[in-house]
């Protein structure tokens, strides 16, 4: 029997001729794992992160019915003008924490370290990604029961295949909608009530895939392509046709069943809905935004997604992957976010050709 810990390739090999050793061989280029693109997480790149020292705290929010009152008066002679009310208001905010352990059987992985695996079946690397993948996927579904939903914001709108009346567009699909004339209007409202022009739009996948298909829009871009690099709707060019900054596509997906059950795989976010909005890219003292993640640095070492590894028990003979996550997601100005909801018709589907 070998003594030494760590086998060599050529040992392993060896040892497996003689009978020796018989490990279960895999392939170490190839892995298969389900792991979702970290673009396609839409809660850290729609709404600013704000990195917070205490758990719970208050932030003030200024009037803004005072910041555009006009109270500049004419001073009357010996006198002087009613001083001007400039309001403000607090908010609070609350980081709670939640955590994600996961286990690694020590004798079990064994082998693989007995034959220098390498990093792609390595099952304390396999198990890292997971948990972090787990606290990505919390991040976007807790996002999403915030922010992704008719009920958080002052303006709603509702697609429609008949002529639209009130807060009703044409869906997505719908040959009559010109998509820029109608987020060109939505622009001007939110300017005027919310006093900011919308700078980000979050898109459920399948809103994406009718602005894609939309005649109005392609024919603006008809003549951007070439044979070779053919004129394509990416979120980059619907950024460009609408004036924002960025447009994120909400693609992640959750399994809503539970273990031993059938899969049930669902988007996190409505894929028939949009969020319009204005956000700082950035925490501001003097800038409104829609909405903040506030994220407590629970472990006091710079993160608010903090990641460790630990021993369990002896005779367990395991080790343990813990994740720790601490935020708060707060509604900071609802008349800077406008949602549509229904925005392609109910028998609208991706196009296979």
């Amino acid at each position: 029997m070998f003594q030494h810990n760590r086998l060599s390739a050529e040992q392993a090999a060896a040892s497996i001729k003689k009978g020796v050793f018989k490990p279960n061989i895999y392939l170490t280029n190839l892995a298969l794992a389900y792991f979702q693109s970290a673009a396609g997480f839409i809660s850290r790149r729609l709404f600013p992160v704000v990195p917070v020292p205490l758990s719970m705290a208050y932030f003030f929010e200024f009037d803004k019915g005072d910041l555009t009152r006009l109270m500049v008066a004419k001073k009357p002679e010996f006198g002087h003008v009613t001083p001007a009310v400039f309001g403000k208001r607090d908010h609070s905010y609350k980081c709670q924490v939640d955590q994600i352990i996961t286990g690694i059987d020590s004798i079990s992985s064994l082998d693989f370290q007995r034959i220098n695996a390498p990093g792609v079946i390595d099952p304390r690397r396999a198990k890292a990604r997971f948990v972090a993948e787990q606290m990505n996927l919390y991040l976007d579904d807790m996002w999403a029961q915030k922010y992704f939903n008719a009920a958080s914001w002052s303006q709603v709108f509702t697609g429609t295949g008949t002529t639209p009346t009130g807060n009703q567009f044409w869906f997505f699909d719908n040959d009559n909608c010109d998509p820029v004339k109608f987020f060109n209007g939505l622009f001007t409202l939110m300017r005027q009530f919310g006093l900011r022009k919308p700078n980000k739009l979050g898109l459920g996948l399948n809103a994406f895939g009718a602005l894609q298909n939309n005649p109005a829009i392609l024919e603006r871009i008809k003549y951007q392509g070439s044979e070779a690099n053919p004129a394509t709707v990416t979120a980059n060019v619907l950024a460009q046709l609408f004036g924002l900054d960025e447009v994120v596509v909400a693609e992640t997906v959750k399994n809503e069943a539970k273990i031993g059950e059938e899969d049930d795989l669902q988007f996190i976010c409505d894929p028939n809905s949009c969020l319009l909005c204005f956000t700082t890219n950035a925490p501001a003292i003097d800038e409104p935004s829609a909405g903040y993640t506030f994220a407590w640095d629970m472990l006091g070492n710079g993160q608010y997604m903090a990641m460790q590894q630990y021993l369990g028990e002896p005779a367990t003979h395991t080790e343990f992957v813990e994740g720790l996550l601490a935020t708060d997601r707060q509604i900071c100005a609802p008349d800077l976010g406008i949602f549509l909801q229904n925005a392609v018709s109910p028998d609208w589907t991706p196009s296979m050709t």
